[in-house]
């Protein structure tokens, strides 16, 4: 069941714009202990990206609200919050459409991040690559099939993740993960004006970064810069942080960086 629109139902208008358009935008929230975690950020994250998207917001006081109602009886839980623009138009065109929809679901957290965290991980390369559009840059927006296919081919190897490239060939992200490296006391990671999406759990670390005695850049990177790096480490709203201990062929030993950043991330 999904609390849509204030109701628990089990179903959308097959006329809704998400459904039709994949026309909307979501956040994928962490729960622990019935609390929400970087809850204000997924909120100004639902904000900006209805903005960009010309979406009208919906109520953020109240989507607040029903959010942390869902959250506060789970101990361990991801809280996904879905925004469209509704119902209605016609084609493409907005022309009217009703209200907003607004959607919320709360699933089962992955027992898998733990181990992750403390075993870490092994990356391969996609084959699939992002294409590159400004315009949707950084947004975590309803169109997926490009991470939809990234995970197809994922899950035929035996690697955990995957190393995503843009169309130009640029290092971006991982399928469901943002991607960071170190190389002495400098940390990269790739630059999202183009392709990728912006997660919040990347942005916590880039200020986190900002203000310790790592320097931190945004780069356009190959795939092979990972090939000299001394660390890597993804993360997301939900991992948060995870250890990469290799990446195609290369190896990794050290977690400096990790060990840093990782209770500041819980």
């Amino acid at each position: 069941m999904l609390l849509i629109n204030g109701t628990w139902q089990d179903s959308l208008a097959a006329n809704d714009r998400a459904i039709q358009f994949g026309d909307g935008c979501f956040t994928t929230a962490r729960v622990k202990e019935g609390e929400i975690m970087l809850l204000d950020a997924h909120l100004n994250r639902l904000a900006d990206a209805c903005a960009r998207l010309a979406i009208p917001s919906p109520d953020l006081d109240l989507v607040r609200d029903e959010m942390c109602a869902v959250a506060e009886s789970h101990a361990q839980a991801v809280l996904k919050v879905i925004v469209t623009r509704g119902a209605g138009g016609r084609g493409y065109s907005a022309a009217g459409c009703g209200e907003p929809s607004r959607l919320l679901a709360v699933s089962t957290y992955p027992a898998f991040y733990h181990a992750w965290r403390e075993q870490g991980i092994r990356l391969t390369q996609s084959p699939v690559q992002l294409g590159r559009n400004p315009l949707l840059a950084g947004l975590k927006h309803l169109n997926r099939l490009e991470q939809v296919l990234i995970r197809r081919h994922l899950d035929t190897t035996d690697a955990q993740e995957a190393l995503v490239l843009d169309s130009e060939g640029w290092l971006i992200e991982c399928c469901a993960a943002n991607i960071f490296w170190r190389k002495g006391n400098h940390i990269f990671t790739p630059r999202l004006d183009q392709a990728g999406v912006n997660g919040l759990m990347r942005q916590h670390i880039l200020a986190l970064l900002a203000q310790s005695p790592w320097q931190v850049e945004e780069v356009n990177a190959l795939a092979s810069e990972l090939e000299t790096a001394e660390e890597v480490f993804i993360c997301n709203a939900l991992m948060p942080l995870v250890p990469v201990n290799q990446a195609m062929q290369t190896r990794y030993l050290s977690r400096d960086a990790f060990r840093y950043l990782a209770p500041l991330c819980e």
